[in-house]
């Protein structure tokens, strides 16, 4: 394997001329630069990144845990923070904690052993505010919370507009003639399943809506009981699902119901799905900006690397409403109402 040394000699260069064009630590005069590339090409040389590394105090790579990366918008934010790492240079490191906090612990544990500058997470629902706590007290390192953010936090952190988009979306179906809703809310550990609940709420005294059915179960089958029981009763005219898993449930309890979309009940769902206008019909979605939010928190993270005596910032990107065919302006009557059978 070549050595540094060898490059000088070719080059006709000290090894500290070699050093500063490989880490463009001072300006070098364009000939001599030219002359170490070639060097370095026909030598064959590749520096030893760990070495380099401890030089730096930099390893140049990031760590991103996310609570499920099999999620379609988990998956479109880990591209996102992909993209914005390798367009800086930076490798990136990821693991899944799949919604167990004891999981996400290690997750965080191992990458903060391997060194990363800098770390984004999209925390379980179990672990909350208390992962980012003993980050904070544990490791000087500068961490960008994704998705999931709270009010206060002392880190950096990137979300989207889930309360504002929640009332856009009530008052859009509200002038489409729907007065009762089925919010299927889901875990409300899960800081963005909560914004959306709350701008449910938020929008009801504004659209001059009276009591709604709202189902915040947490495990998939207490969901789906829930669904059913609260669609037996009949009234509601419109199913909400707070995110793509709930909106699978929510989906399956309809078709096993026999009722029909929409022209028994409307139907929207936030996140969405990859390819909603395949569906029959198709579906009204809220779509994340997604990708987007995991370029932004690379950004973040590279700010806070830069400038770590900064205020932290809270980043809140807008969504995309998609009227399709399952909200079709359809002007629902007391009557036409759907209970199951």
């Amino acid at each position: 394997m070549a050595t540094i040394v060898e490059v000088a000699r070719m080059a006709g260069v000290s090894t500290s001329t070699v050093s500063h064009v490989l880490n463009g630590t001072r300006p070098v005069r364009p000939a001599t630069r030219k002359r170490v590339a070639a060097a370095i090409e026909k030598t064959g040389y590749r520096q030893d990144a760990v070495a380099r590394a401890m030089r730096r105090s930099r390893t140049d790579s990031i760590g991103l845990v996310v609570s499920d990366a099999g999620e379609p918008a988990f998956a479109e934010m880990v591209h996102g923070v992909e993209h914005a790492a390798a367009a800086r240079g930076l490798t990136l490191v990821l693991a899944n904690s799949a919604e167990d906090p004891e999981r996400e612990e290690r997750a965080v544990s191992t990458l903060l052993a391997r060194r990363v500058d800098g770390l984004i997470l999209a925390h379980c629902a179990d672990s909350g505010r208390a992962v980012s706590t003993r980050l904070d007290a544990d490791d000087a390192r500068p961490v960008v919370l994704l998705d999931r953010v709270f009010d206060g936090s002392p880190h950096d952190q990137v979300g989207a507009d889930n309360r504002e988009t929640m009332r856009r979306l009530v008052t859009h179906l509200r002038g489409a003639g729907h007065r009762r809703f089925l919010l299927v809310a889901g875990d409300q550990r899960v800081p963005t399943l909560a914004e959306r609940r709350q701008g449910f709420r938020d929008a009801i005294p504004d659209a001059e809506l009276g009591e709604q059915t709202i189902v915040d179960s947490v495990d998939t089958a207490s969901v789906r009981a829930d669904v059913v029981a609260a669609l037996r009763t009949g009234g509601a005219t419109c199913v909400i699902a707070c995110s793509t898993p709930l909106a699978v449930v929510g989906l399956e309890c309809l078709r096993d119901a026999g009722i029909a979309t929409p022209e028994q009940i409307a139907f929207a769902a936030f996140d969405g799905f990859s390819h909603s206008d395949l569906f029959r019909p198709t579906i009204t979605t809220v779509r994340q900006p997604a990708f987007e939010m995991g370029e932004a928190a690379v950004s973040l993270l590279m700010d806070r690397i830069a400038t770590p005596e900064a205020s932290p910032r809270t980043l809140r990107l807008n969504q995309r409403l998609e009227l399709r065919e399952s909200t079709e302006d359809y002007r629902f009557r007391e009557a036409e109402s759907a209970p199951i059978a």
